[in-house]
């Protein structure tokens, strides 16, 4: 089994997932066989105005990973994580890298298709989720 990528709020494998794929404070690059992993700093993507997002998914690309597991994955993210062959587990809340890792493994996180949020066009604007099957 390859690299699997969790975004993280800090260098744990307890360490909740954070959601914001784009913004998030870090991510775990994970063996999920070992348990090893490699933390990579996401504080610059947190800071930029725009494009936090496809940053991200080049420091996911550039780190090995073949999965990346979050929470929610802009289209323009979605479209560059895609473009180099990594597979998205999305809507992933509330639970630690460990447990996504655990549920990965189990087989049971759905692989996204498609992005679930709607890019934005200014503050404030956009954060809805966007619906199934359209």
């Amino acid at each position: 089994m390859g690299k699997i990528a969790v975004s993280c709020e800090e260098p744990s494998l307890d360490s909740r997932i954070d959601p914001r794929f784009g913004r998030a404070a870090g991510f775990l690059i994970v063996d999920p066989d070992a348990l090893t992993f490699e933390f990579i700093d996401n504080g610059a993507s947190q800071v930029m105005a725009q494009g936090a997002g496809i940053q991200a998914a080049e420091n996911i690309a550039r780190s090995g990973a073949k999965v990346l597991l979050t929470g929610y994955v802009g289209p323009k993210a979605f479209q560059g994580l895609t473009a180099a062959g990594i597979k998205i587990g999305q809507d992933m809340e509330n639970i630690t890298v460990r447990q996504a890792i655990d549920l990965y493994k189990s087989g049971k996180v759905n692989m996204a298709e498609a992005p679930n949020r709607m890019s934005h066009g200014g503050m404030g604007q956009g954060h809805g989720r966007m619906g199934r099957g359209r």
